[in-house]
């Protein structure tokens, strides 16, 4: 009998922590303090999606540049009138800001029903489940209960991002650093299925001593037509040739005939180590859909906040006084 005690004291203690959220995301944590939560973050995500496709392709890579500087935490959205927060860093100068303007309108819209209940780093998670739905693509249960970090500086962006000439190498260093494996990087790249990028990104491919030999000769003559040298550098292409508006598995079809924008991209069908996942990914939509589900999952726990660590913003753009 004192073992059944001793059981269930540790099992109504493992409960208590569970509750609280601290150490931990549940996927109903806002089950009673904010039961209509998904909902009211879907109609804002969707309202704002009708305004401008930007929406999704925007939101989606907000949350991927949160999570890998501070962790998931709202911390790039923060906004400085010195210009030296996580958003005005040189690697996030290009995130365009309808992700940011999508999350602050979803805050806006919870303070109404839940004041004071709900992070921005758990309505952006929320936020980029959605545009991947309204693209086409999967959904999946978003596990809750992040906090709003407290730090948020320009500088701590550096090294924190992958770059468009890295290699497989280097991906997945940085990948793993933030527990996410070779499988959870190829699944991630899969978003560049949608949005954009800007000339001076991939420019050092097509206008060096000679075109990269990676590049499909079409495609590389097609990206010279778009972007002339000493074109304005803001001019934007589609990370997708093929199908830039729907979320699905033609990124990795692309790779395969030498269409990826980023060097990093390539050499994910160009080195032997990657090159199988890209092959199956492509042929089967369901494998990758599977594995960009739990990476993103894994994604959205990276450097959480919870419990008592850091704070509800009521403003998502600054911290509370």
């Amino acid at each position: 009998m004192e073992v059944v005690r001793r059981w269930l004291v540790l099992l109504s203690m493992v409960l208590m922590i569970m509750q609280s959220g601290e150490g931990q995301l549940l996927e109903n944590f806002y089950a009673n303090s904010c039961p209509n939560l998904e909902s009211i973050v879907r109609q804002e995500v969707s309202t704002k999606f009708t305004q401008t496709f930007v929406t999704i392709p925007a939101t989606l890579r907000l949350f991927f540049h949160d999570c890998f500087v501070e962790g998931c935490d709202a911390s790039v959205l923060i906004s400085s009138s010195s210009g030296d927060a996580e958003k005005d860093a040189k690697d996030n100068l290009s995130l365009a800001g309808d992700g940011f303007d999508t999350v602050i309108k979803a805050k806006q819209a919870v303070e109404t029903q839940c004041p004071g209940v709900v992070s921005c780093a758990d309505i952006l998670a929320l936020a980029a489940r959605e545009v991947v739905v309204l693209a086409g693509g999967p959904s999946w249960e978003v596990e809750l209960g992040r906090r709003d970090g407290l730090i948020s500086q320009a500088s701590r962006v550096t090294g924190n991002l992958p770059e468009p000439e890295f290699n497989l190498d280097q991906l997945n260093t940085l990948f793993a650093r933030n527990n996410l494996t070779q499988l959870d990087m190829i699944a991630l790249s899969g978003a560049h299925t949608l949005g954009f990028s800007h000339c001076d990104r991939f420019s050092s491919r097509i206008y060096s001593s000679s075109i990269d030999p990676t590049l499909d000769s079409s495609y590389a003559q097609q990206l010279m037509d778009a972007c002339p040298q000493n074109v304005d550098p803001s001019i934007a292409i589609n990370m997708d040739p093929e199908t830039p508006r729907t979320f699905d598995n033609v990124y990795y079809q692309n790779l395969i005939g030498g269409k990826g924008l980023f060097s990093s991209d390539q050499v994910l069908n160009t080195d032997p180590d990657s090159e199988p996942t890209v092959s199956d990914f492509a042929t089967n939509p369901g494998n990758f859909n599977a594995a960009f589900i739990t990476a993103m999952r894994k994604l959205g726990r990276v450097g959480v906040k919870t419990g008592n660590e850091g704070e509800i913003r009521i403003d998502c753009t600054t911290f509370n006084s």
